[in-house]
């Protein structure tokens, strides 16, 4: 089978010893609302639930290039990532991230996020979309790799979908984003 991007071209198989694939998520809030948290690189442990915190180093302007230093939270199979921020498009709502350094098996790991608008049952609601590309680390196979970071992102989103509902409640019912 042949994957697709966004744009609907084929997406270039991983070279060997790497593994990709792609998770998605319907949630029931607006883009601008879920682009709001996600787009949050300097506070990735507002949805994330295994991120203890998180410091940024140099620079503290969110901008392409800037890098994080994230703690997990114990029980997790790695203390810290050093993650520097590859896109950010507020416009599109893409965000993209590569992981540069950290005491994990994730090494050579990129992920693409994105978030269209959606509509579920007349409310306005978001589709959001992670990829990704790591190294199967020795001892691993891809599949098991695969598997592995398929299953962190879908807690990630998980928690970003309960998030975007609560900050939707919190502020009522808001189709469009605030006035500025």
């Amino acid at each position: 089978m042949v994957e697709m991007d966004a744009g609907g071209r084929p997406e270039p198989s991983p070279p060997s010893g790497q593994c990709s694939s792609a998770v998605t998520m319907r949630i029931n809030a607006p883009v601008h609302l879920v682009w709001s948290v996600v787009r949050r690189f300097e506070e990735p442990h507002i949805f994330q639930p295994f991120v203890r915190g998180c410091t940024m180093r140099g620079s503290t302007s969110l901008a392409v290039g800037c890098v994080r230093e994230v703690d997990f939270k114990s029980g997790f199979p790695a203390k810290s990532s050093v993650e520097r921020l590859e896109i950010l498009d507020d416009k599109e709502h893409v965000f993209g991230v590569r992981i540069i350094g950290g005491d994990h098996r994730l090494k050579n790991y990129s992920s693409v996020l994105t978030a269209k608008p959606e509509v579920i049952d007349g409310e306005p609601a978001t589709l959001v979309s992670e990829s990704f590309v790591v190294d199967a680390p020795e001892g691993n196979t891809a599949d098991e790799t695969r598997h592995f970071v398929e299953f962190l992102i879908r807690c990630n989103l998980r928690s970003l979908a309960m998030v975007s509902q609560r900050l939707l409640l919190a502020q009522g019912d808001l189709a469009e984003p605030p006035a500025q």
